[in-house]
């Protein structure tokens, strides 16, 4: 197995028990953050779980640009993260902010793991 391949699914098994956990368990997510509206949690941990499935393809795959579609995607997740940090439009509260910052900092690490691998394969 390549660290492409190895990279990706650690990406694809944070991804899927992150959206597994936020569909079974979106209401007492919703709790935690201080937030009415549990939707948004079982909405983004179906999206996660698609997208767990996109990076499991393109472990079979590899193919470049699917590759760095992924990793364009972990960088936006962890841009977003910060953007909720600093506004806090929704009132989160202080486990919330720090449950969103530790998934935004093990999404950076993934992204950047996955970037070094990517261009490990391009030579």
């Amino acid at each position: 197995m390549s660290q492409l391949q190895k990279a990706l699914g650690i990406n694809a098994i944070f991804s899927a028990f992150s959206g597994l956990t936020l569909v079974v368990f979106h209401q007492k997510i919703a709790k935690q953050f201080g937030l009415d509206n549990q939707t948004v949690f079982w909405v983004i941990g179906l999206a996660l779980l698609f997208f767990s499935s996109t990076i499991i393809y393109e472990i079979f795959k590899q193919r470049r640009r699917g590759v760095l579609l992924i990793i364009i995607q972990d960088f936006i997740w962890v841009l977003a993260s910060i953007g909720l940090l600093l506004l806090n439009p929704f009132n989160v509260t202080n486990t919330g902010n720090y449950s969103i910052a530790g998934v935004a900092f093990i999404v950076f690490l993934m992204g950047i793991n996955q970037a070094k691998a990517l261009k490990k394969m391009g030579r």
